[in-house]
């Protein structure tokens, strides 16, 4: 019997594994540049974490947790996303009595059991960022354009902004009541009936054509919102146009988890099929309370790697060869050169060269396929001619040309030749 990844999950594998990594560097690069601190947070949590901050009527809670119970009995949960943690990271280490905003972002694994498909997979890899303890549009812009941003550097040209504001505590419950009053004249299941006593924002959510038919007229958040939340609203949108970030009012974007307030957004791509999100987030000016904290407002997002690399491939960015993982292969011949050759490589490395080797004992024909599939540059020919006149051979693999260089002066010439 062989083993195979678990439905749901897939493999990354060279080539393809050095360009997922450089999506994520690009993703956070725009972050780190604005003083955002990595956060690393365990990859499973107390399960009640979840359930309190990401809402017990979310498909997220109600369906999609990896939970179980550990030899403790404790109840624990694979990480679903990764605000909540974050949150419970700053409360518990009590970073909000410091400097505010605490700006942090992170990178990593979540686990959500979905059903799989291209662009939904219940083990994934996202990028996020958080600002919390401030309540100012200029932080909700800072951070979409960043995101922005990130995709930019792609060279993504497909990506739309949709942008939306849910209101606060002012103005939500009076959208709610009108809302529910809406829903419960509709031809409704039984559980999405019940969802609409718990939060009715999820019905919005419902991705069923049956549903979304119905759901035509129903009142938008945008006909309520409070003065207080329409002016911030209006200011988030005169920032981001004022940078040259464009975008798309969508009122019925409810996002899909229950702690978002006032700005709500998401990145979507028309090459991904049904799953068109790259990335989303908003403010979530209660989620700290919920979670047993002080008032503490906050705005974050989390960019998906996957379907940010899937958005690639459809607007054919990935075409063009990866970089070579190595820039020069040593094929020693014999084994006092293969001695030398080990510490050559060792000494190429310490001077910022990225350099392979020949193992195993092969003869110079296995050795050089060897170099060919690396996707070196420069192939050190080293034998027992060689280490006697304390030279070796380089060869330019796209050339074919072979020069003869001293041993001592190997990686000055090297770096000189890939520069």
């Amino acid at each position: 019997m062989t083993f195979q990844s678990p439905k749901g999950t897939y493999d990354l594998l060279p080539p393809a594994s050095e360009r997922v990594l450089a999506v994520r560097e690009a993703l956070a690069a725009p972050v780190r540049q604005a003083g955002y601190g990595y956060v690393e947070t365990p990859t499973f949590e107390d399960t009640e974490l979840f359930k309190r901050g990401v809402g017990e009527s979310t498909d997220v809670v109600s369906k999609e947790m990896y939970t179980f119970d550990d030899k403790g009995g404790r109840s624990l949960t694979l990480r679903p996303e990764g605000t909540a943690s974050v949150v419970r990271a700053v409360l518990q280490h009590n970073l909000h009595n410091g400097q505010l905003p605490v700006k942090l972002w992170y990178s990593g694994s979540q686990y959500r059991y979905e059903r799989a498909q291209k662009g939904r997979y219940r083990h994934f890899w996202q990028v996020g960022a958080e600002a919390l303890g401030a309540e100012d549009p200029a932080l909700d812009a800072e951070l979409v354009a960043l995101a922005w941003r990130g995709f930019a550097s792609l060279g993504l040209k497909g990506v739309t902004l949709l942008l939306n504001s849910l209101g606060d505590q002012v103005c939500r419950p009076v959208y709610r009541a009108a809302l529910q009053d809406f829903l419960r004249g509709l031809d409704l299941d039984e559980a999405t009936r019940a969802r609409i006593e718990i939060n009715p924002l999820r019905v919005l959510d419902d991705k069923r054509p049956e549903v979304q038919e119905q759901l035509e007229g129903a009142p938008l958040v945008a006909d309520h919102l409070c003065a207080a939340c329409k002016a911030y609203h209006e200011e988030v949108r005169t920032l981001l146009t004022a940078l040259g970030v464009p975008f798309t009012d969508e009122p019925k974007l409810v996002r899909g988890l229950d702690y978002y307030t006032r700005t709500t957004f998401e990145f979507v791509h028309g090459g991904l099929g049904s799953q068109s999100a790259v990335g989303g987030g908003g403010r979530y000016d209660g989620l700290s309370e919920m979670l047993g904290g002080p008032a503490l407002p906050s705005v974050g997002w989390a960019l998906g790697v996957d379907r940010t690399y899937l958005a690639m491939e459809a607007e054919g960015l990935l075409d063009e060869a990866p970089a070579a993982r190595v820039q020069v292969y040593g094929v020693p011949l014999g084994e006092e050169a293969r001695r030398r050759m080990f510490l050559l490589v060792e000494e190429l490395r310490a001077a910022g060269l990225r350099v392979d080797m020949a193992f195993g004992g092969k003869g110079l024909k296995g050795a050089m396929k060897g170099a060919d599939r690396s996707g070196a540059r420069f192939a050190l020919i080293l034998g027992e001619r060689d280490l006697a006149a304390q030279a070796v051979q380089v060869k330019d693999l796209t050339t074919a040309e072979q020069t003869e260089v001293p041993l001592a002066q190997v990686s000055d010439v090297l770096k000189g030749k890939l520069q």
